[in-house]
């Protein structure tokens, strides 16, 4: 199948002939669908913490994480071009010498081109956007009451202006203020400072970033950071990682055959954000928060999401001691059985570990490998937001090959919808995944996970894509959330709804939470 240019290829990739071949394998047979036990609900894998619990963890995260490396990462590589969907197909319309946008566009919906016009003042870019037009000796006044959207549209979105359609999320302005307006990264920057900070004052925050992006994400947050430093007390220790190549994805065409370019070489495809499990491994701290880099506030809105925050880190310390102390029991292996059922009722209860009725034949010594082999994996706690829209991706219960039940985040693209009692089970799923996570990555000798191996390599996605107009087959990793993180202890827990307001398209900005 492979020439030996192919193979020079695969190998400068840092891939294997072997490990393409098993991505081939995949696009021949398919992913297998999740299979859904039941959803994670109160009372049933998720946890509803009453407001003496949430201030009574906030407070042992406060004391704890002055002692803790903690990181904040945040995947900043996703481009804003699909935000801007609506206004593209506006431009693609012939231009209209109508001057109220009434007459040009029926559609008054929120995420209507109608809706972001007659609004446009409200963004945090409007001033911007005005200067830019000014330097060209245009008026946005004049341009608005002519009828010109599509220049405007123009100076927003291409090189001519702003560029907005060509920059990543994190570097477009999300939210103004009386005297200025902040970038989403810069809301990010705000947020480390406020729950990721060390007993020195240093906040470490860690962005994924597309590497044609870096050096302006460079150049942008080291102009602004300063302001952050001063206001916050804090020094930002500010870190950047790519996608690396050796987790590219071979492309095929629609009979599964390696796709070529028009010069004869393999099409490899970026392997999706499964694929920072990597720069996630590669990280030297402790405690890392995950959060996507469009779910920010204005200032006025934090302090739920500061709370939560805190409380989520602190329930990881809280069941992370017991988790290292039983760990360590365990280890030296000199352990009665009543401690051995103590750790097994955790494991079972607080870490929802699943145990199988082969337990109870389990001689002693293989009672404290099942339980040590369980105990000793990385942890992590994940909000969960109510579901107030239709139900998707979200925190389930799921049965994997073995017969063994396990807590998973799943996304809708994993679940087999034509299956009745399937989509049963997703019919009655309460709560929905707003990528909101603290994780434990060292055990409790203080050594890194190796994070590669608690992956579930047989979950992924496969899409239809097009290169130069021909039909291809592109395929992602197993998700950040989804399939790299399959194996680690995983506690979901319910988050007020306030601190899930991710931006989609650009009219979410319109929203009361953003303005």
């Amino acid at each position: 199948m492979f020439s030996e240019k192919d193979t020079l290829q695969i190998k400068n990739k840092g891939l294997s002939i072997q490990e393409v071949e098993k991505q081939i394998s995949f696009f021949q047979k398919g992913f297998p669908f999740i299979d859904l036990v039941a959803p994670a609900t109160p009372g049933n894998g998720l946890l509803v913490l009453r407001e003496e619990e949430v201030t009574g963890l906030v407070t042992q995260f406060e004391k704890d994480s002055k002692e803790s490396d903690i990181i904040k990462f945040v995947p900043a590589s996703g481009a804003a071009s699909r935000m801007f969907k609506h206004l593209f197909e506006f431009i693609e319309k012939p231009a209209s010498t109508n001057t109220n946008i009434e007459q040009i566009e029926t559609d008054k919906s929120f995420n209507s081109v109608h809706h972001f016009f007659s609004n446009i003042t409200s963004f945090a870019f409007y001033q911007d956007l005005k200067e830019v037009l000014k330097k060209n000796s245009l008026d946005m006044d004049e341009l608005l009451n002519s009828g010109a959207h599509h220049t405007i549209l123009e100076y927003l979105l291409t090189k001519k202006g702003l560029n907005y359609a060509n920059l990543p999320k994190g570097l477009l302005a999300f939210h103004a203020y009386d005297n200025e307006s902040r970038l989403s990264v810069e809301e990010h920057l705000v947020e480390s400072a406020n729950y990721a900070k060390d007993e020195n004052n240093t906040s470490h925050l860690h962005l994924t970033v597309s590497p044609e992006h870096l050096s302006t994400f460079k150049e942008t947050i080291s102009e602004r950071k300063n302001k952050f430093e001063e206001v916050f007390d804090t020094i930002f220790d500010i870190s950047y990682s790519q996608q690396k190549p050796s987790t590219d994805m071979i492309a095929v065409d629609l009979n599964n055959d390696p796709f070529r370019l028009e010069n004869g070489r393999l099409l490899f495809r970026p392997g999706g954000h499964g694929a920072l499990i990597e720069n996630l491994n590669d990280l030297e701290a402790e405690i890392v928060f995950i959060k996507n880099i469009d779910n920010v506030v204005p200032d006025r809105l934090r302090d739920t999401t500061y709370t939560y925050k805190k409380a989520l880190g602190g329930l990881l310390f809280q069941l992370q001691e017991t988790t290292f102390n039983m760990l360590e029991m365990l280890d030296e292996g000199n352990i009665t059985d009543n401690e051995l059922k103590e750790i097994k009722n955790f494991a079972e209860n607080k870490l929802y570990v699943f145990i199988p009725d082969a337990y109870i034949g389990y001689d002693k010594m293989d009672r404290i490998d099942f339980l040590f082999n369980k105990l000793n994996r990385p942890m992590r706690i994940c909000g969960m937001v109510k579901n107030e829209g239709e139900p998707g991706g979200g925190p389930y219960w799921v049965r994997n090959e073995n017969d063994e039940a396990s807590l998973q985040i799943v996304e809708s693209s994993q679940m087999d919808l034509d299956n009745p009692k399937q989509l049963e089970i997703v019919t009655k799923a309460t709560h929905f995944n707003p990528v909101d996570l603290v994780c434990g990555i060292k055990n409790y000798k203080g050594e890194k996970f190796d994070l590669r191996q608690y992956v579930d390599v047989n979950t992924g996605f496969i899409s239809k894509k097009s290169q130069n107009g021909k039909n291809l087959k592109a395929q992602e990793l197993p998700g950040l959330w989804n399939g790299a993180m399959a194996d680690w202890i995983t506690i979901f827990v319910e988050t007020p709804l306030i601190t899930f307001n991710p931006v989609k398209t650009i009219n979410d900005l319109l929203r009361p939470e953003h303005q």
